[in-house]
């Protein structure tokens, strides 16, 4: 079996950090693990929930964004989040629970689908690729009379520059392609 690497990313916010690892624990996407409550569907975001001064934790194609909290010491974490990863990937077991893994997308609202569909295309294709690079995602919420409802995660969802990349990356980008679309929110 190949080694395992973890090699350490700053992002633009200075509460996380990105973690790059060589291997793939999704697909496509990410799972958002904003507190220990949230993460019983990752065994792995549960491992690094032990590690004193984590509050979040996202895990993404090949990355772990970990958010710390007052109490963390950037020092620790860096430290303990590449060893803690390395253990629990060599150790075999499931970053995911199955239950988790087969828990259906939430359904879209049928009313504006082909609107949906577009804005869900230029987020998946566009967006999310980039927000990934540093360390957060960002998904669909709902498309509602003229405004795009998004969920920041990760890097993106305390990030003092995330309103400006919303409103000036995300909503230009979409009010270019799909005119119906007015104004992008967080939520």
């Amino acid at each position: 079996m190949e080694p395992v690497t973890v090699t350490l990313e700053f992002t633009p916010n200075p509460n996380t950090l990105k973690f790059v690892v060589n291997r793939k624990f999704l697909d496509r996407g990410a799972a958002n693990f904003p507190e220990l409550d949230k993460a019983s569907g990752s065994p792995l975001a549960q491992k690094l929930f032990q590690i004193k001064g984590i509050s979040g934790v996202m895990i993404g194609t090949n990355f772990i964004t970990i958010t710390k909290g007052p109490e963390g010491d950037w020092d620790v974490i860096a430290d303990s989040v590449p060893k803690s990863v390395e253990e629990f990937v060599l150790s075999g077991a499931a970053f995911f629970t199955q239950e988790w893994l087969n828990t259906p997308a939430a359904p879209s609202t049928g009313e504006n689908s082909e609107i949906e569909q577009k804005i869900k295309e230029i987020l998946d294709n566009e967006i999310r690729p980039a927000v990934a690079m540093d360390g957060g995602d960002i998904t669909f919420g709902r498309f509602e009379d003229g405004v795009v409802y998004l969920h920041l995660q990760g890097a993106c969802s305390s990030c003092p520059s995330s309103i400006a990349t919303l409103k000036m990356g995300v909503e230009t980008r979409l009010r270019e392609a799909i005119p119906e679309v007015k104004e992008v929110v967080q939520v």
